[in-house]
């Protein structure tokens, strides 16, 4: 492990939790200390766990399956967005909507509903209706838009999930671990690491934390891609 690389991560800002009264008992053993109250997150251990976290990330996405990126608190969202559409993945970057997955077949359902009637209104085929009617319908797809829209491209059940801030996301860790869905998540002090497989000790309030790891997050779904396509080459 490089100093370079614990450096980086003192510069985002990754290394700050929350204040010691917040304290999840499972993040004592990511904690380097507490200072004028706060935790101190060890860097070391952010980075062995981002490494761990980034290899898994990179499997997940050499074999073709979906990750979802879910972060609704207003720091991560406008980064989990841009980052999902970067590496073309499913994503959730409002309000978790309960049984997004253990009730997907009937979320699927609804975004199957807003395809249909958006594919219908750039058809003209919505013109048969009174102007009433149609207003009804283009508030029905905002709406369908707004709550499923980072979902259109999940067909089936994805291969991981990344999060930030686990507590706030607790009713989607949830649902994943309910089903088997291993768990990368962004976790500060105040958050259950033994919810998730591949837990990230740090900073997920600070937007420069934020940004800093899910750029590795992205950086491991590229090199996963790359390495599938390297590999699906050299066998033809």
């Amino acid at each position: 492990m490089s100093v370079q690389d614990v450096q980086e991560l003192y510069d985002a800002g990754v290394h700050f939790g929350y204040a010691r009264a917040r304290r999840h008992p499972s993040a004592a053993p990511f904690l380097f200390g507490t200072k004028d109250r706060t935790d101190i997150f060890n860097l070391e251990e952010t980075k062995k766990r981002l490494d761990a976290a980034s290899t898994f990330l990179s499997s997940v996405s050499g074999s073709g399956k979906a990750i979802l990126f879910v972060g609704g608190k207003p720091e991560a969202r406008a980064l989990v967005e841009s980052a999902a559409h970067q590496v073309a993945q499913p994503y959730v970057a409002g309000r978790w909507i309960g049984g997004t997955l253990t009730n997907f077949k009937n979320i699927r359902k609804r975004i199957e509903r807003l395809l249909t009637l958006e594919k219908e209104r750039e058809a003209g085929q919505l013109e048969k209706y009174t102007k009433r009617e149609r207003l009804m319908i283009d508030r029905e797809i905002e709406e369908l838009r707004n709550r499923f829209g980072g979902l259109v491209s999940l067909t089936e059940m994805p291969g991981a999930m990344f999060v930030v801030d686990s507590r706030h996301e607790h009713t989607a860790v949830l649902e994943a671990k309910q089903l088997g869905i291993p768990v990368v998540a962004l976790s500060s002090s105040d958050c259950d690491f033994s919810l998730s497989r591949f837990p990230i000790p740090g900073s997920d309030t600070s937007v420069r934390a934020i940004r800093y790891v899910i750029d590795r997050v992205i950086e491991a779904i590229q090199d996963g891609k790359k390495a599938s396509t390297r590999a699906s080459h050299a066998q033809k």
